[in-house]
């Protein structure tokens, strides 16, 4: 089996989670949580659809992190990033952490909106 080192550029990917926190790059953040290649910012959830819209045109895709479990987005916030050209893809928290780290570690224009578990 080859074996190759994983580069990450100056983006930061997901290390671990638990209950109500995410560890990026190193770093405990409480709550819910923004990732892009601009850094790590608190998410207000699903209410708080301006700070996803500001990844319009630096993004393609942005995935959504729903928690332990699998839940639909609300169809509003969905259909605004949609119609403002950004793919979004929703699934639980842990497998849009391991998503978003395989795609970043590609150079991908991605981001991971997540809430936590």
């Amino acid at each position: 089996m080859r074996m190759n080192e994983v580069s990450f550029t100056d983006a930061m990917p997901v290390d671990g989670y638990g209950p109500g926190f995410f560890r990026v790059g190193g770093q405990v953040v409480e709550g819910a949580v923004l990732l892009s290649d601009t850094g790590i910012a608190p998410w207000g959830g699903y209410a708080d659809a301006e700070s996803l819209m500001a990844l319009v045109g630096d993004v393609d895709v942005l995935f959504i992190g729903t928690g332990a479990d699998v839940a639909h987005i609300p169809a509003y916030l969905r259909s605004r990033l949609e119609e403002a050209g950004l793919g979004v893809e929703s699934m639980t928290s842990p497998a849009a952490c391991r998503t978003y780290n395989v795609l970043l570690s590609e150079g991908r224009r991605i981001a991971a909106a997540l809430l936590p578990v």
